[in-house]
């Protein structure tokens, strides 16, 4: 019979501190989710580019900062790093927030929570075509349920009527929000082939300073529809949350959790992302949950599962 001294003891410091990744990683994904709320709120109340130019001019004065605290600064770029990370500001920063805008002003917050959860299945299909890789049959089948899931969502249900009854349930929004899952796409693949030598940080500061300017530049062209009406309390708050936790919080948590638990695993966590979306438009906003909805939903972050999950191989 066992005494009580021998009964290991679990320290809650300890385990606290093995949690703490994931708990920063749901974290995350609850920020990301409310980026579709607030930018719902903006879209209909503020120019689009004065939206975008103002989240990512906050997103960059703290990440500079962070830049500064742990890496010294922001290296110098070489040619092909400054040609990169303009791409990636144009793609990822100034291109999706265009049309991720557009989209809200259009549909509800938790649709394009849903049809955006599509971003990892195009990534990793257009990847596996640039490296000609087997995706394998596991990876096939997650694709492909994804691209139907998302179709039950954008087409309310109506998938398998006829064109004309799918072409009333798909609208300028859907195809705004399809727009932005490839801006992100192509932000994606970017950064993954063409950023040498740069860290994480640095390589998304550089993206967001150079997206900020691109929307900063088209902004100017706004101003004469601002109004002082625009900057209420509701929406400077709603561009505050944007730009602190939506941008800046939310990649310094999801690169400590890259580090420390890997992408492999860290990665699974964004699928959590569409789940919170719908969740705070129906509590806040809301909006319906439609049945379409869930069972697309389903579908899609199941297949992005799939996609994802690899088999760990020891390490002999």
């Amino acid at each position: 019979m066992l005494s009580a001294n021998s009964v290991p003891r679990v320290d809650p410091k300890k385990t606290f501190s093995r949690l703490l990744p994931q708990l920063k990683l749901v974290g995350v994904a609850a920020f990301w989710g409310g980026t579709f709320i607030s930018g719902r709120v903006l879209a209909q109340a503020m120019p689009h580019l004065t939206i975008s130019a103002l989240r990512f001019i906050v997103a960059f004065s703290i990440l500079i900062v962070v830049a500064w605290r742990f890496e010294g600064g922001l290296p110098k770029l070489n040619r092909s790093q400054l040609l990169a990370t303009v791409g990636l500001g144009l793609t990822g920063v100034f291109a999706y927030n265009i049309f991720f805008l557009a989209a809200l002003e259009r549909i509800p917050a938790g649709k394009t929570a849903l049809i955006v959860s599509l971003s990892p299945i195009l990534t990793a299909l257009i990847v596996a075509f640039i490296l000609r890789e087997k995706l394998g049959l596991k990876r096939w089948v997650g694709i492909i349920m994804a691209f139907v899931g998302v179709s039950i969502i954008v087409t309310q249900g109506q998938l398998l009527n006829n064109w004309e009854a799918i072409s009333q349930t798909f609208e300028l929004g859907e195809g705004f929000m399809l727009l932005a899952v490839c801006s992100w796409v192509a932000y994606t693949i970017t950064s993954r082939f063409a950023l040498k030598g740069l860290s994480a940080i640095a390589a998304t500061t550089y993206a967001i300073l150079f997206g900020a300017l691109f929307l900063s530049i088209g902004a100017l062209f706004e101003i004469p529809q601002l109004t002082q009406a625009m900057f209420s309390l509701t929406n400077i708050g709603a561009i505050l949350y944007l730009g602190v936790f939506g941008t800046a919080v939310a990649f310094i948590w999801y690169s400590e959790g890259v580090k420390t638990i890997g992408p492999a695993r860290t990665v699974v966590f964004t699928n959590l992302v569409p789940v919170f979306g719908v969740l705070f438009g129906s509590l806040i906003l809301s909006e319906p949950i439609l049945p379409s909805m869930l069972l697309g939903g389903i579908i899609v972050v199941t297949g992005v599962f799939l996609t994802n999950h690899t088999r760990r191989v020891a390490i002999q």
